[in-house]
């Protein structure tokens, strides 16, 4: 008893973050999802007021009905994919890093909860928490609002662990290594005349509001080439340093890949161009086998494979073209696990 007490506690504690996602694919459950989701105020960054009044009287009377049908179309026997490629990475990085930590998976809305996680790892009395959201890019309603309800369960009952953040992984060799380990073998037999990096796409006033000098984000159109302190949490010069890595490890020839933003909302200004609207641009410049990516997701979920694995694909053969190829997300795919596992040894060494 008493040489496994002291294992115990000496034991790193890993925390995995993600989005989350409903219980179910029903109407209730998708419902109760998005109300959680929807109704965060780094999510939509409006007044409280107004926000609930978008939320209740707008969103929720139909969006949970089409939401739930997009849902169900991705459902798996084993629940939804975001999920279970969430609890198969966070199992294989445990098998990875062994007996010396304990890995758990909060999820930001749904369960299981961060607050859950968190439990868990207190439980086993850690002496140190490393947090890895598993966001690759940066943004204040992602990792922002993760790290933010983190702070919010830590901040209660007594005395916690040391704890410290990996914020970012956008151009991490991990992950584009892992990500291109996906994408190669696939691209090449495709033969694509076209590679889409398709991300995740922010209204323009939350790009700006990352900007630490206030005159620098979506001032010209170049503004994410440079590394500079201005941009250093800014999502979009995330997104683009993503793109860059992907293309030098893919091979991909100017002028023959591009970015976009997709999953916009509302009337407000989104950060451009958009993924549907980039569509029926390639099509007309003659593009007719096109590869997508999206980069944005280390897992795969409603955006990639209900929005871009299907809407998308429709959208693309309706313009004439051939086909579309969906790259899958890293997942639970052997190199990501290590990857993963690299990370948090860093982190701890």
């Amino acid at each position: 008893m008493e040489d496994r007490s002291r294992s115990t506690s000496s034991r790193v504690g890993v925390l995995l973050l993600n989005l989350g996602t409903p219980d179910s694919p029903a109407e209730q459950d998708v419902r109760r999802y998005l109300r959680q989701f929807l109704g965060d105020g780094r999510v939509i960054d409006i007044a409280a007021p107004l926000r609930w009044l978008l939320l209740e009287a707008i969103i929720l009377p139909r969006r949970p009905k089409i939401a739930a049908e997009a849902y169900r179309k991705i459902w798996t026997p084993q629940g939804s994919p975001l999920l279970v490629y969430s609890r198969s990475l966070q199992e294989g990085v445990a098998s990875v890093l062994g007996e010396g930590f304990a890995v758990e998976l909060g999820m930001r809305y749904g369960s299981p909860s961060i607050g859950e996680a968190v439990e868990k790892l207190l439980a086993l009395s850690v002496r140190r928490i490393v947090v890895l959201p598993l966001f690759p890019q940066y943004a204040d309603s992602s990792t922002g609002s993760a790290l933010a309800e983190l702070d919010r369960v830590l901040g209660t009952g007594g005395p916690k662990p040391p704890l410290s953040v990996i914020e970012s992984f956008c151009d991490d060799s991990r992950f584009i290594q892992a990500f291109a380990g996906i994408a190669r073998p696939l691209l090449d037999p495709f033969g694509a005349d076209h590679v889409l990096m398709s991300f995740h796409g922010l209204p323009e006033r939350q790009i700006r509001k990352a900007d630490s000098t206030g005159s620098h984000c979506l001032v010209s159109p170049d503004c994410c080439e440079a590394r500079v302190d201005a941009n250093r949490n800014c999502y979009r010069a995330h997104c683009y340093r993503t793109s860059r890595a992907l293309a030098v490890a893919l091979s991909l020839p100017p002028g023959r890949h591009s970015v976009s933003f997709q999953s916009r909302l509302g009337r407000t200004p989104w950060i451009r161009p958009f993924t549907d609207v980039v569509l029926p641009e390639l099509a007309a410049r003659g593009v007719r086998r096109l590869a997508v990516l999206s980069p944005s997701f280390v897992a795969d979920c409603l955006e990639t494979l209900e929005e871009l694995g299907i809407r998308g694909r429709e959208q693309w053969r309706s313009l004439g073209g051939e086909e579309l190829l969906l790259v899958p997300c890293p997942n639970d795919s052997p190199a990501w696990i290590r990857g993963v596992a690299e990370m948090l040894r860093e982190r701890t060494a």
